[in-house]
């Protein structure tokens, strides 16, 4: 029997239907509660871990090629951007024929102010079902690259770098999540086979890389025990009040919602501050929005939904919080060698930003590789970009030292080519194909 389109749909709802069984999001699985006795845990020490099952969920239900022996998680204690001990939740990927000596943390680009959004939950199988058991889209949108890490045969670690009150665009809370969910791999990786002789990287692009950057510049001084071979930086967002004016009406516009509910969990005078800013008949609109995962968009003008609109974030109190826990380049200096692409046309985060970041790290004596894409734009240089960075993070993976100095320069899509294929892995290079128009 030759089976039509309409046929093989159905039949695909059914095997949803059958198959899908719902796992708890992190608001409702006591495994993520963070104990009474948090502050007698040393940073980066584990409180608990568990075993899940390794199968990792497809975007949209592509069938991403990743090969996975075993998915662990753990609970661990770091700090919060005002110096307190709290509770985050990493996740540790095992591909089958693993290279031992190898580990990648991912970070990935979660964007979000709600917890039930984390990457520990949205990138396991069966992370949420809707009707008719078609998944929902808060799944990771970031497993094409890890798959193209774990198909190197790296151990892949990505971080709940917001935390367990899921603070969204905080940069200290997100690098020193990012630092203790390393050191806690780094105690606990030997039961897994990790080596004891072990090159450890960090990636990440667009909020991932904003986990990224503030764990780069901040390690020196929180963990400076800790040895980066490198980190890949790409989509960067140095300074979070420029994007809040980039983007707060739009089609990128409930990023700007989520960042600023995000960043107010974290600090008591900012949530005072919009409960007196934000219009009393927009409050349950914009908590409906900014609680979102990344699913959930808008077009609508931020600045609408409070008192003074623009004006508003002109006041004392945002902007000092903005700029203290949103601009890089304050806290410190990163001591790892860095890769950075930017997309010259990036409608989210001006590339002027990035530039400015670049030139003072430049200056400060660090060994940067800094790409600048003279085609696209943010959501296709997360493509595009990926190869030059899996490129580099793989050289620095296999012990080869990253050129000295500073190096600048601008490239373009004629740099990619078919032989990206064993480094991408044959899906994300069909995205990358179908991103562009089928121009490679």
């Amino acid at each position: 029997m030759r089976l039509t389109g309409y046929g093989l749909f159905c039949i695909s709802l059914l095997n949803w239907a059958i198959i899908a069984v719902s796992i708890d999001p992190p608001s409702q699985d006591v495994w993520y509660r963070q104990p009474d006795d948090i502050d007698r845990y040393a940073k980066g020490e584990v409180i608990r871990s568990r075993q899940v099952p390794p199968q990792l969920e497809s975007f949209l239900s592509l069938p991403v090629n990743v090969s996975v022996k075993t998915i662990t998680q753990y609970l661990f204690r770091t700090t919060d951007n005002l110096g307190n001990a709290v509770a985050s939740a990493a996740t540790l990927i095992e591909p089958f024929n693993a290279d031992s000596s190898k580990l990648l943390g991912y970070q990935t680009f979660y964007d979000s102010a709600s917890v039930d959004c984390s990457p520990s939950y949205t990138i396991r199988a069966k992370n949420e079902v809707g009707d008719f058991g078609i998944p929902k889209l808060n799944v990771s949108l970031d497993i094409a690259f890890m798959a193209s890490a774990l198909n190197l045969g790296w151990y892949v670690l990505t971080t709940d770098y917001e935390g367990l009150d899921a603070q969204y665009t905080v940069g200290l809370q997100s690098g020193h999540a990012v630092l203790d969910s390393v050191r806690a791999v780094l105690k606990e990786g030997s039961e897994v086979g990790l080596s004891e002789n072990l090159q450890y990287a960090l990636w990440g692009y667009s909020g991932g890389a904003l986990a990224c950057s503030w764990a780069a510049e901040l390690q020196p001084a929180y963990a400076p025990e800790l040895d980066f071979a490198g980190v890949a930086l790409g989509g960067l967002t140095p300074n979070v009040s420029s994007v809040l004016d980039t983007i707060h009406s739009g089609i990128y516009a409930s990023l700007a919602y989520r960042g600023v509910y995000g960043m107010a969990k974290a600090y008591p005078n900012l949530t005072d501050w919009m409960d007196d800013n934000l219009l009393p008949s927009k409050s349950d609109e914009y908590y409906e929005i900014a609680g979102s995962c990344n699913g959930k968009t808008t077009s609508q003008d931020l600045y609408s939904f409070f008192k003074n609109e623009a004006e508003s974030f002109q006041e004392a109190v945002p902007r000092s919080v903005f700029s203290w826990s949103g601009q890089m380049g304050v806290h410190g200096t990163p001591g790892a060698p860095l890769f950075i692409y930017k997309a010259v046309g990036d409608e989210i985060s001006p590339v002027a930003d990035t530039d400015y970041l670049v030139n003072m790290y430049c200056r400060k004596g660090i060994d940067i590789e800094y790409h600048r894409n003279l085609v696209g734009n943010h959501e296709t240089e997360g493509i595009l970009g990926s190869v030059g960075a899996l490129e580099w993070l793989r050289e620095r993976l296999n012990g080869t030292a990253a050129q000295t100095g500073c190096h600048k320069k601008d490239v373009v899509l004629a740099s990619i080519d078919k032989g990206t294929v064993p480094i991408l892995g044959e899906t994300l290079f069909s995205i990358l194909q179908a991103s562009i128009g089928g121009m490679l």
